[in-house]
C-alpha cells in the first residue's frame, strides 16, 4: 500500500476552451470504455511556465495552434485532486497523490474546423461542445469538485 502523505502532486494545466456561445470543449478518453469526458489538461514539463504548458498541451490535444485562442483568464491559485487509491501506483509511476493545476481560460477565436483531436498522440476518441452544467455530469466523480471550482472562478467570464 503506498503511503499517501508521502507523495507529492504533480504540476499540470488545465485549459477551460470556450467557444463564443460560452459552450466549453469536452473530450471522450481514449483509455475510458465508460464515458470519460474531460477539458484538456496535462503536465507541466521541467523549465516551462504554466502558460507555455497549456498553450503546448492545447496542441497536443485538440491541435489548435496558439493563434486559434485568446487567453482570457488564469486561476487565482493552483488548485489540486487527489487520485483514488487505486490509481495511484497505475498512472505516473506511482510518484504522486493527485495534480496541482493551473487553469486557463481560453476563448476560440479561430474556426472550429481547425480543431482535430487525431493528433500525434491522441487522448480523445471524439469531442463536442458542451455547457457547463452537462460537463460537470459528465466527468469522472473524483475531478468533479476541481471542475466546479474552476467553472465557478470562470463563470463570469463564460
Amino acid at each position: 500500500m503506498i503511503e499517501r502523505g508521502s507523495l507529492g502532486y504533480r504540476p499540470c494545466v488545465g485549459i477551460v476552451l470556450a467557444n463564443a456561445r460560452g459552450q466549453i470543449f469536452a473530450g471522450q478518453r481514449l483509455d475510458f470504455a465508460s464515458d470519460a469526458w474531460q477539458m484538456p489538461q496535462g503536465g507541466i514539463d521541467k523549465g516551462e511556465d504554466a502558460q507555455t504548458a497549456a498553450l503546448r498541451e492545447l496542441a497536443e490535444e485538440t491541435g489548435l495552434p496558439a493563434s486559434a485562442v485568446q487567453i482570457e483568464a488564469q486561476t487565482a491559485d493552483w488548485v489540486t485532486y487527489e487520485l483514488p487509491d487505486d490509481l495511484i501506483p497505475k498512472l505516473w509511476g506511482g510518484r504522486y497523490r493527485g495534480q496541482k493545476q493551473m487553469w486557463f481560460l481560453m476563448r476560440l477565436v479561430g474556426d472550429e474546423s481547425q480543431i482535430n483531436i487525431q493528433t500525434d498522440i491522441p487522448e480523445f476518441s471524439r469531442w463536442q461542445w458542451m455547457a457547463p452544467e452537462a460537463l460537470l455530469a459528465s466527468i469522472v466523480p473524483f475531478k468533479r469538485d476541481v471542475y466546479a471550482r474552476v467553472l465557478a472562478e470562470f463563470g463570469p467570464k463564460l
